[in-house]
């Protein structure tokens, strides 16, 4: 499959999308990194790989209504397509092959 290798943090990207399902959108996104990858994640950035997983094909997204809190304002909300789902289980089969090939030995006593 082409165009399947994604970048660590377009993964993570698009596992975040995948765990918030209907409330994917660019700030939901960025506080669920941030919780779980227990990194700073700027706004800015996230946008950037949003823009790039939706170039490629990944993910669709769509407007959601007006809302007073954000000054009437609309979110882009985001979701995973075909083809995101499938860089995604590619991706895991790729880690998944990779840890069932190391030696036991190598993280004795640690995991």
């Amino acid at each position: 499959m082409k165009g399947t290798n994604l970048g660590e943090f377009e993964e993570l990207v698009l596992l975040t999308i995948a765990a918030l399902t209907d409330g994917a959108y660019s700030v939901a996104i960025c506080d669920e990194l941030e919780k779980h990858a227990e990194r700073k994640v700027r706004l800015g950035v996230v946008h950037a790989v949003l823009n790039r997983l939706e170039t490629k094909g990944y993910l669709s997204s769509q407007l959601g209504a007006p809302t007073s809190e954000r000054g009437g304002r609309r979110k882009r909300f985001y979701e995973l397509t075909t083809a995101g789902k499938a860089a995604l289980i590619k991706s895991k089969q790729i880690r998944d092959g990779l840890w069932r090939i190391i030696p036991a030995f190598v993280f004795k006593g640690m995991i």
